[in-house]
């Protein structure tokens, strides 16, 4: 009767889904010169507006109240505020400033500036360039240790990462990755360091206290050609136990086991998939996918694309504000 009972009550109660937690995902469109927001609830864009150009990098401010965007063909990092769409003022970033990465402070932003082959570090209250540091060329990744003092930039031709400590502005390792790399993340406890390289077609793992080498992925998906698969952005689960990397023109999405760097899973999404952005619960990942020109909606837990979003055209970044 017990077990009677309960199946009962399990088929009159009905199973309610969590809500997703609301926010918006701001997309830049380098083609457009535009930034496209999209509404984490109904999956729709709600805005848009217009940016300087050619924007690629975009980031928040840690309190949500200003947005940062690299106008790379202006040669500016623009400061927007979101609420209303309005450029505030402009920053000053050396010449064609394609990705950035905000410092723990709140206050400083690290610049790859490509065509220069330096990191310009530029103080967002003063609106003054603090440093800039020689790094190998054409710049492109950035990326900071969760405790502030190591910056990373990655530069495509010389294909290194290059190690910044943040108290001295000064390069103290050089490390060598495959050819092209893309983005760099830190892990969250700030133990290893991820590396992209596009044309390599493979990610590498290095340890943060000596920057030795622990690993590196590659990619193999069935009916896709090898010279497709050029992992740039990527993304760490909320757990840290999986790594989620774009793939550009592989159209692919694909999942990494980050304790033992295997690839678990590859999801499907639009063409030439470069950034992404997690939901404001991280139940969802948005990708920008340039020549498709729209965003794939991933569900985490079932690693499945949900829907896709048109945008502008060739979207480039994805920051999200809650």
């Amino acid at each position: 009767m017990r077990r009677l009972a309960a199946a009962l009550l399990l088929t009159a109660t009905p199973l309610i889904p969590a809500p997703i937690q609301a926010g918006e995902i701001w997309v830049t469109n380098e083609k457009d010169d535009t930034v496209s927001v999209i509404d984490t609830d109904t999956l729709e864009v709600i805005k848009t507006y217009p940016t300087g150009e050619r924007p690629r990098g975009v980031t928040f401010s840690k309190d949500f109240k200003r947005l940062y965007i690299c106008a790379s063909d202006s040669d500016t990092v623009q400061v927007m505020d979101p609420d209303t769409g309005e450029i505030l003022h402009d920053l000053p970033s050396g010449e064609d400033p394609e990705q950035f990465v905000l410092a723990p402070d709140d206050r400083h932003l690290y610049i790859a500036n490509e065509d220069d082959a330096i990191t310009t570090v530029v103080d967002t209250e003063t609106r003054q360039v603090v440093a800039q540091i020689d790094v190998g060329v054409e710049p492109e990744g950035m990326a900071i240790s969760p405790d502030g003092k190591i910056a990373i930039t990655t530069s495509e031709t010389t294909n290194m990462a290059h190690w910044i400590d943040t108290a001295t502005h000064k390069l103290f390792a050089n490390t060598l990755v495959d050819s092209r790399p893309r983005h760099a993340e830190f892990t969250a406890d700030g133990s290893q360091l991820w590396v992209s390289a596009e044309i390599g077609g493979t990610v590498t793992v290095f340890s943060v206290a000596d920057q030795r080498e622990l690993g590196k992925v590659h990619f193999a998906i069935s009916g896709v050609n090898d010279d497709l698969i050029q992992p740039v952005g990527f993304k760490f689960s909320p757990d840290g136990k999986r790594a989620f990397v774009a793939l550009g023109p592989a159209n692919h999405v694909a999942v990494i086991d980050t304790a033992s760097f295997e690839v678990t899973n590859y999801i499907l999404t639009g063409r030439r998939v470069w950034h992404m952005a997690w939901s404001p619960d991280q139940s969802r990942l948005f990708t920008t996918n340039g020549v498709s020109g729209d965003v794939t909606v991933i569900d985490v837990a079932s690693e499945t694309p949900v829907k896709s979003i048109k945008v502008g055209r060739f979207p480039w970044g994805a920051a999200m504000r809650p």
